[in-house]
């Protein structure tokens, strides 16, 4: 069972704790679509520093029980908006990124959300199923964190699904 998952707007001291969540190679696996070399502080600090710069991006630290576990996102594509999500290893299994996810969406604007997962990211999945997404499509892209093509779902949460409560 989760502890109370609280969302919170990003720090400039929350970035060390998020490098740390991205050197797991297990999690950059599961992520697929992460950066090529995530050891890469200064690729690393761009990008953050180009995001939270970027005012349509919503950027959230997920904090339990007092305790930066990991971070929250919703950020446009094209005309769509997209979510994506990234709870420290250590932490998996006990409902953080489901909560986490849930309470994001429930910040949002009325309309539909979008996700993508790697199609054998069974524990994303899950989250986005939890929460209300379903897939809608298939696609592929170059995930450079594993140096191939990968296919992938992309999930659609319908406008409106966020407040019907618990999926």
């Amino acid at each position: 069972m989760t502890s109370e998952v609280r969302l919170r707007p990003v720090r400039d001291d929350d970035l060390p704790a998020f490098f740390a969540h991205e050197q797991d190679p297990q999690a950059t696996w599961m992520a697929a679509f992460g950066p090529a070399d995530p050891s890469d502080r200064a690729a690393f600090d761009a990008h953050w520093a180009r995001i939270r710069a970027d005012e349509r991006v919503v950027n959230r630290a997920v904090v339990v029980d007092g305790e930066l576990v990991g971070r929250v996102a919703a950020f446009p594509v094209g005309e769509r908006t997209e979510v994506s999500y990234w709870i420290d290893p250590a932490r998996w299994g006990r409902g953080h990124a489901t909560a986490a996810l849930r309470a994001l969406l429930r910040e949002l604007p009325p309309g539909p959300v979008h996700a993508r997962a790697a199609k054998d990211n069974a524990a994303s999945l899950a989250v986005l199923r939890k929460c209300g997404f379903v897939v809608v499509g298939e696609d592929s892209g170059y995930a450079a964190s594993r140096g191939t093509e990968v296919e992938e779902y992309v999930l659609e949460l319908p406008a409106g699904a966020a407040e019907q409560g618990d999926h």
